[in-house]
């Protein structure tokens, strides 16, 4: 029987780079049922662990790769990097919201449901592949996630001008109004971020472009490219599991969708 592979999304540039498979995955494809319907791949959610384990599987079976080809970590909203030099059981997995590796055959995947999921490939002096995955929530890509990721690479061999990035499917402006708190956190570390917020639908509210964000600072770390996909996980249900949308309705709990890379063996 033909494992069924569930729908995904690719970045041109990372998918032209060779040697290297990688997908931000939609919700659809799995098995879970409710909330989490249907390609719930966090053990952090109140989904049944057995659905998914199975749907983690149906995503890496996508890649031709078993399950336990998969890592994902313990997302705490910080900057710390994971190596992953070796595959773990999830129940092991360390605490840190990214991870490099240039091991083939290890599958690097973060969790997001709104934030900014972050894919990166670059080439050693010799040519050889180095990868990365990032968390960019608000307050690791204020803290400075991404650059970590990227000095993470480079102490892996990776020369930074060859580092290629791709932000995923996240919370769009239009759906993410954020409180008074916002923007001051990011107009202290640079005036010109202001562009990422307009006024909100409530008075002392503001929009904010997390994506155009994400973007901008992976484009000041003086990499090769940064490419963006063009998506709102809020405001599109039938493709994305969303924390802000699952906030809104009252409902319970809330899947999350897989975005990882992986160098071919």
């Amino acid at each position: 029987m033909t494992d069924p592979h569930p729908p995904l999304i690719t970045d041109p540039a990372l998918a032209a780079l060779g040697g290297l498979r990688h997908a931000f995955f939609t919700r659809r494809g799995g098995v879970s049922k409710g909330v989490y319907e249907s390609l719930n791949t966090g053990y952090g959610s109140g989904d049944e662990r057995d659905s998914i384990a199975e749907n983690r599987r149906r995503a890496m079976a996508a890649f031709g790769l078993p399950a336990a080809a998969l890592n994902t970590v313990y997302q705490i909203h910080g900057t710390g990097v994971a190596l992953a030099d070796r595959n773990w059981d999830p129940a092991d997995a360390p605490r840190a919201d990214a991870q490099v590796t240039d091991r083939p055959g290890i599958a690097i995947g973060i969790l997001t449901a709104d934030c900014a999921p972050v894919l990166l490939a670059g080439r050693k002096a010799d040519g050889g592949p180095v990868i990365g995955a990032a968390h960019a929530g608000w307050k690791g890509a204020v803290a400075g996630v991404l650059a970590e990721a990227v000095a993470a690479m480079e102490a892996l061999g990776a020369r930074r001008e060859t580092i290629h990035a791709a932000v995923g499917p996240c919370i769009g402006q239009d759906s993410y109004e954020v409180g008074p708190e916002f923007p001051d956190p990011f107009v202290d570390q640079d005036p010109a971020s202001t562009r990422f917020f307009r006024p909100g639908r409530r008075d002392g509210h503001s929009m904010f472009d997390i994506a155009g964000y994400v973007e901008s600072r992976l484009a000041a770390l003086s990499i090769a490219a940064v490419g963006r996909i063009d998506a709102d996980t809020c405001a599109e249900p039938d493709r994305f599991f969303s924390y802000r949308r699952t906030t809104l309705a009252g409902e319970p709990d809330y899947g999350r969708e897989l975005s990882a890379i992986v160098i071919a063996g």
